[in-house]
């Protein structure tokens, strides 16, 4: 049951915070990911940032592209999953760099995809799109560096004071 609780405050938590005002792009949503993979039973680690997602979603309002926001969580998930049995600071630096560019570069190719007008649909407006987004990179590093610290550091103490943290995630239900 602490498992169970404990997962549904990181979610709640990580679904708040997406609605306070915070830099764009300097989001936990990649750390949940992440998080979920490494820490979560595989059905909850990919349930844990779409359910985050879809809470404040439903407050800050759906938009257009979801699909591949969406999907670029789900694909971050697997590398948490791969995280789990390649745990350590290097790899989790890694992994948080490659889960932030795994991001940048799905969610820019559904925007180059997805647009009729501002990007055409050509190698060159492609280039032109990711050029675009560059700014943004720089927060969603950032943020998924921070958050991924914080989560995996207050859940690392956690285990020390709450036994059922301490369990296999593989063989225990959220």
């Amino acid at each position: 049951m602490s498992r169970y609780i404990f997962t549904f405050a990181m979610i709640l938590l990580a679904a708040l915070s997406r609605l306070l005002p915070h830099p764009p792009n300097f989001a936990p949503i990649t750390a949940l990911a992440l998080f979920g993979g490494v820490y979560l039973d595989k059905k909850h680690s990919f349930i844990a940032p779409i359910a985050a997602m879809l809470v404040s979603d439903y407050f800050i309002g759906f938009y257009s592209g979801m699909e591949w926001t969406y999907g670029s969580f789900v694909l971050i998930g697997f590398i948490g999953l791969w995280l789990r049995n390649h745990r350590g600071i290097r790899t989790t630096v890694g992994a948080t760099v490659a889960g932030s560019l795994l991001f940048f570069i799905v969610t820019n190719f559904g925007v180059w995809i997805s647009s009729q007008v501002t990007y055409p649909h050509t190698t060159a407006g492609l280039i032109e799109c990711y050029v675009a987004a560059i700014p943004f990179f720089r927060n969603t590093l950032l943020g998924d560096a921070v958050y991924v610290g914080t989560m995996f550091g207050v859940y690392e103490l956690a285990k020390k004071y709450i036994p059922a943290l301490s369990a296999d995630p593989s063989t225990v239900k959220a």
